[in-house]
């Protein structure tokens, strides 16, 4: 052979050797960034002739799965329980996604990076390929309670709630009402999709947003967690027990205006001075606010940012709305943040971080939904390790504020002692928040309510809040009672 004939042969080689790399590197590792890309048609026809995988709770309950279908393509999504757990998978329509399904796609489509291996021993093998299941932290009991819940307890009225475990911040329940059904979204038939979707954009109430993490709303007297906090913290000897400053008229500095207490109540025997386990408890506006223009704004932000408001980087994996404190511009305007009434707003999610973080030894931890990614032949692809997020207390404050929520709802004059567990076998702590609200034109304030359980041995958290829903202790306390009361169940407590 000649020199020539050689180096011709020789860079043939070498480009069939190039073209051969290209292509397995392509097959072996880009097959879910060329699905994601727009117009594809075949990772559009593809995503319906694979099985698409399972979405089930952390105890075992199927909520999203695929069937085989009777139409042109071979997979049709389904929902067994329709707008119960609509917020937490989202829907996969024939264009588009959301929820877990939606940030969850690459695994639950089979194309993500991470299956590459599994899906070339199952082309060797002939077995069809089929996509990795997404397991959830939602506890299927607690997740059926708070859906039931607000749809019997609320009037109608919308609402969410949202259950975390305290000690690793997994997500026990999440659920928005009104809600819809994704079924009617799962259609191959584009006509019908449209449809659908439109009827949904019309329909009052607008079901589609998921008020858990997507909306928010003030926060009112939960927000005094905050306060204390910031209080007790800040005044290393002081307790429970502290006297504190609790008129029954509040004069705001530089204005006409007087705070006063829920119906124009005296806080504690009415003297003007009152423990600060008892201000809490019967949730004194005087006491708070004067304790907030005490701390000033700056600080209270600061204690509002360790519990985890004003971020926008928190995901579980949706997005999360922020919940914000805005620094007010006078001191009489923090007396009104201070107990949730400036411009502070929360989600529901929040609502339920508030709590965590002090039946957590004021240890807050990072929420989160998906507890593991199961393959096809059921090896873990990948599982979330628990991640704290911030501490916002010490152990010792977070104590003191555990024994006023306690008393909120121990306490005959607590706030909340229309809702003494003892009954149902265990002890509940929380705090009671009746937010005046502008916005949503029902003429009754919103009903917040953020708690935890059991008091001594803490297993979970709960926020709860129902627009229009007027006291909390009335519209929203129940709702948390029962999301606790069907979880411990589960747990043999």
């Amino acid at each position: 052979m000649n020199r020539a004939l050689r180096r011709l042969s020789i860079a043939v080689l070498v480009m069939f050797v190039l073209l051969l790399i290209n292509i397995n590197y392509v097959q072996g590792f880009e097959p879910a960034s060329l699905a994601a890309k727009p117009n594809n048609a075949r990772a559009f026809e593809a995503q319906f002739q694979y099985q698409r995988g399972s979405i089930l709770t952390s105890d075992g309950v199927t909520v999203a799965e695929s069937t085989p279908s009777n139409d042109i393509y071979k997979y049709l999504r389904k929902y067994p329980y329709g707008p119960e757990y609509a917020p937490v998978t989202g829907y996969a329509t024939l264009y588009s996604q959301s929820g877990i399904e939606y940030y969850e796609n690459s695994v639950l489509n089979g194309s993500d990076s991470s299956l590459t291996v599994r899906n070339f021993i199952d082309l060797l093998t002939g077995k069809p390929r089929r996509g990795a299941n997404v397991t959830l932290t939602i506890n299927s009991k607690a997740q059926n309670a708070a859906w039931s819940a607000l749809q019997a307890g609320t009037g109608g009225k919308a609402g969410a709630v949202v259950a975390l475990d305290p000690q690793n911040g997994a997500i026990l329940a999440m659920a928005s009402y009104p809600s819809y059904d994704p079924n009617v979204l799962a259609t191959h038939n584009g006509s019908q999709l449209n449809a659908a979707d439109e009827a949904l954009l019309k329909q009052a109430g607008n079901p589609l947003l998921n008020r858990a993490i997507d909306y928010t709303w003030p926060p009112g007297s939960t927000f005094k967690i905050v306060t204390s906090s910031a209080y007790l913290t800040k005044n290393p000897s002081s307790n429970t027990q502290t006297s504190v400053y609790s008129p029954t008229t509040l004069t705001l500095p530089q204005t006409s205006h007087v705070l006063t207490n829920n119906d124009g109540e005296v806080c504690g025997s009415g003297g003007g001075q009152a423990s600060l386990i008892t201000a809490f408890a019967q949730s004194c506006d005087t006491t708070f606010g004067s304790l907030g223009m005490t701390l000033g704004g700056s600080t209270l932000n600061n204690f509002a940012e360790l519990f985890g408001m004003n971020s926008s980087s928190l995901k579980i994996p949706m997005p999360v709305t922020p919940s914000n404190y805005v620094i007010p511009p006078s001191k009489a305007l923090t007396a009104f943040s201070a107990i949730g009434q400036y411009s502070d707003t929360v989600t529901p999610l929040q609502e339920a971080m508030f709590a965590a973080t002090i039946a957590n030894g004021g240890k807050l931890m990072t929420p989160y939904l998906v507890k593991q990614v199961t393959a096809s032949d059921l090896s873990t692809v990948d599982a979330t390790s628990p991640v704290q997020l911030s501490q916002p207390v010490s152990p010792s404050v977070a104590s003191d504020v555990g024994q006023m929520m306690l008393a909120v709802v121990q306490d005959p004059d607590g706030t909340a002692y229309a809702y003494n567990t003892a009954a149902e076998g265990f002890t509940m702590a929380g705090k009671t928040g009746t937010a005046q609200n502008g916005a949503n034109n029902t003429g009754l304030d919103d009903a917040v309510f953020t708690s935890y359980a059991p008091y001594d041995n803490p297993q979970i958290a709960v926020g709860v809040i129902i627009s229009g829903g007027g006291y909390g202790a009335t519209a929203a306390a129940p709702i948390a009672v029962q999301v606790i009361k069907a979880y411990l169940a589960t747990q043999g407590k």
